[in-house]
């Protein structure tokens, strides 16, 4: 493993546009059904800012990876398995990232077939997923640079 090739001001950055992302969701998740279906913005705006985050988790993957193992895998399923495989993360939540990686690509390819109530319930109770992904991912960070001193 060579740590010393991470980009760690730009895994902070991603890290800290996802926490963005976040408290906007968030904001949105406070919403009852009711409200969050009533401005058509809402939903719209819940899609993109979890659409980016999970585009974010996802570069910051393919980053970690490639410059501590010389991975090149563009395939997001197969970058959240090799972030378990390798232990960057724990291998039962690599298993969450992989759903995260089916569903970002649903919301790109399969936009059609996600409905606004589908949204609201990630809203409601899927959030922490990303949340954790940010702490897994810090802890890794502060491991690294234990290692590299």
């Amino acid at each position: 493993m060579v740590i010393s090739r991470l980009d760690i001001n730009k895994i902070e950055k991603s890290l800290s546009v996802i926490q963005e992302f976040l408290i906007e969701l968030r904001k949105l998740s406070d919403l009852s059904i009711e409200e969050f279906l009533a401005d058509k913005r809402n939903p719209s705006s819940a899609e993109s800012y979890l659409r980016r985050s999970l585009e974010a988790i996802f570069d910051i993957s393919r980053h970690i990876l490639a410059k501590t193992y010389g991975f090149k895998e563009i395939e997001y399923k197969n970058i959240a398995r090799q972030l378990g495989e390798k232990g960057i993360i724990e291998k039962e939540y690599s298993k969450t990232l992989m759903k995260m990686a089916g569903y970002r690509n649903r919301m790109v390819h399969l936009y059609h077939e996600i409905s606004s109530e589908e949204i609201y319930n990630i809203l409601k109770y899927h959030l922490s997923d990303i949340e954790r992904f940010i702490s897994d991912i810090v802890l890794f960070i502060e491991k690294s640079n234990k290692k590299t001193i």
